[in-house]
């Protein structure tokens, strides 16, 4: 299916508004096309010829006699006149009644279209699999979601309003014409599609023109997205002329390409109008020999002439139409290139996990992104259901992937994980994971009430009361309360109004509300002053309590009280057991331990080194 018949296809839903716009842009054409025919009877009553319009002859004066002829036959000059410039009038009126009516038809439908647009790909960006999200810009997404959306709405628009009265109007007038001469029109259409075909060969290089400029443009957007997330960094480090040289080389970039695609662009306007008046050249030449030769009345050929004269500009529409709507088919292309994207892999009608009874396994797991170096090696271990399992070692070890296997953020390419011996690749991706709760080490805060993020997902689900409860646990509670509107309070992008503390509590409150059987938990090594380090341990002991809990450790706490200690190290398990147990082996947890503090023995005057 071609890209512009997808695009039509979301015109499905608004089919019987489109049916009356179309209807009412046909009824103001034919009106319009009808008043441009009463020129006729005009030009005779003006110039004082015989005002009667007989029922024979050609069809346009059939037409005629049938309907302003009761108007004119046996009136003077100056009546028929007048009776002609009524009807005139009366006809502009009723035309734009029904132009409007088409118009305000076409609102409707251009703009549920681009709403539907916008909702089909956010919905469709969020069952897209992390790897994606990976590989992509955040910026880049954010243009195919606003940009692309907004370039292609105006193919929609143009097609729903402009395009389809153009087309009506091209056939009301064309209607007209065979009316009064179908020789001449007959020549007009064979003339006219000869010219035009010049038009053909930029239309290929327009479409791959604006799609590198939309490209171009997804690059600007995405480094102003990184700059203004970064602007602390690029602050820091004095890098505001290097990011500034870095925007204008794109900048240029995209200026080159819209201005060389622009100017082709710009060429159809006045080349169409050079061919259309060839056309037109062509028909005052030959109608003018059939009015020498009485084929035609002078009235007849001059208002033929105005009409085609008409013609012109919804044959110059049409005929820049490919022209402009290559822009359009650019941002197409770059919307459904997103939109076709595979989703994450689920059995949606597959068996559900309700609970977790036994406990989870990994079974002689093998991963790597993108087929790239191997990342796991084979990782088999086990957790039994209320252990905590910490999992440690150097960074690129693979303690985060293992973790992002579980709730199927990426499928292992060897091996498998299950859940009560439940392989999680064959049941429902939704039950699997509201089974987890996950607490991510980059703590995660929306523009939103503090509220709205402790119940994020399911605020209906919730009650204030549990929301408090759940806030109490986490020791986020009082400092909410001192907020100025308290668990009203909108947090801001990113949350950055909170400390790094209190945003963990917050994360941690989203965790307890949710209450999952099992959790994984991936500690943030932030670091932060004494009371705050106190609050937010406090929150992750109440977190961890009678749950099944997986956790990427960094404090002493969590590590010494684990049931299990795993030990990565190059995507291998290279050590396992208990806190104790492995400082007597003095192997690998041993040396990482004694890095992360300066005092191994008790655990008392700390220096933090982050291990992950």
């Amino acid at each position: 299916m071609s890209v512009y018949s997808r695009l039509i296809g979301y015109l499905r839903p608004y089919r019987w508004v489109f049916v009356a716009s179309l209807l009412a842009m046909t009824l103001g054409s034919l009106l319009d096309g009808f008043t441009m025919v009463l020129l006729i009877p005009f030009l005779r009553s003006l110039f004082g010829e015989a005002s009667a319009l007989s029922g024979a002859g050609s069809l346009v004066e059939r037409v005629l006699a049938a309907t302003v002829g009761p108007l004119i036959d046996g009136a003077t000059p100056a009546e028929s006149l007048r009776n002609v410039v009524f009807v005139v009038m009366a006809g502009l009126l009723l035309k734009n009644i029904f132009f409007y009516a088409a118009e305000a038809f076409g609102v409707k439908v251009r703009e549920g279209v681009v709403r539907d647009m916008r909702n089909q790909l956010y919905g469709h960006i969020q069952k897209l699999p992390l790897g994606f999200f990976d590989r992509s810009k955040a910026g880049q997404l954010m243009a195919r979601v606003f940009s692309d959306t907004q370039q292609t709405k105006d193919i929609v628009t143009y097609t729903v309003s402009e395009l389809l009265k153009h087309v009506v109007s091209l056939v009301a007038f064309v209607t007209m014409l065979f009316l009064i001469s179908w020789k001449l029109t007959l020549i007009a259409l064979v003339v006219a599609p000869l010219f035009l075909g010049f038009l053909k060969p930029m239309l290929g290089r327009l479409r791959r023109g604006f799609r590198r400029a939309h490209d171009a443009q997804g690059e600007l957007t995405s480094m102003l997205q990184e700059t203004a997330s970064g602007a602390r960094l690029v602050k820091a480090y004095g890098a505001e002329d290097y990011e500034s040289q870095r925007f204008a080389e794109v900048n240029r970039s995209y200026n080159k390409t819209f201005v060389r695609t622009e100017r082709i662009r710009l060429l159809s306007s006045p080349l169409s109008e050079v061919l259309g008046s060839l056309v037109t050249l062509v028909l005052v030449w030959v109608g003018a020999q059939f009015v020498f030769g009485g084929e035609m009345t002078a009235e007849a050929f001059l208002t033929f002439l105005t009409i085609s004269l008409r013609v012109q500009s919804p044959i110059k529409a049409l005929t820049t139409f490919p022209a402009r709507a290559q822009v359009s088919m650019a941002a197409a292309d770059r919307f459904f290139e997103i939109l076709d994207s595979p989703i994450e892999a689920d059995l949606a009608d597959g068996p559900r996990l309700e609970k977790l009874e036994e406990g989870v396994e990994y079974e002689n797991v093998h991963f790597s992104y993108d087929g790239d170096e191997p990342v796991l090696k084979g990782v088999s271990f086990s957790i039994q259901r209320g252990e905590v399992v910490a999992l440690v070692g150097p960074s690129g070890a693979g303690k985060s992937t293992i973790v992002d296997l579980l709730p199927r953020f990426y499928e292992p390419q060897r091996g498998r994980i299950t859940i009560d011996g439940v392989d999680v690749a064959n049941v429902s991706l939704g039950s699997l994971r509201d089974l987890l709760g996950v607490v991510s080490q980059e703590t995660v805060i929306f523009h939103d009430t503090v509220r709205a993020n402790i119940a994020y997902g399911d605020a209906d689900r919730y009650t204030q009361e549990q929301i408090e409860e759940a806030a109490r646990a986490a020791n986020a509670h009082d400092f909410i309360l001192r907020l100025p509107k308290g668990y009203d309070t909108v947090l801001g992008d990113r949350g950055l109004r909170l400390s790094g503390g209190q945003r963990q509590r917050i994360a941690i409150a989203r965790a307890i509300l949710r209450d999952p059987p099992l959790l994984i938990f991936d500690e943030a090594t932030s670091s932060l002053d004494t009371e705050s380090e106190r609050l937010v341990q406090g929150a992750i002991d109440h977190l961890l309590e009678n749950r099944t809990v997986i956790v990427v450790a960094h404090r002493l706490s969590t590590i010494r009280n684990a049931h299990q200690i795993i030990v990565l190290q190059n995507g291998a398990i290279v050590e396992s057991g208990r806190h104790d147990d492995l400082l007597a082996r003095r192997g690998v947890y041993r040396r990482l331990y004694e890095l992360q503090f300066t005092d191994a023995d008790d655990g008392g005057a700390r220096s933090e080194v982050t291990v992950s």
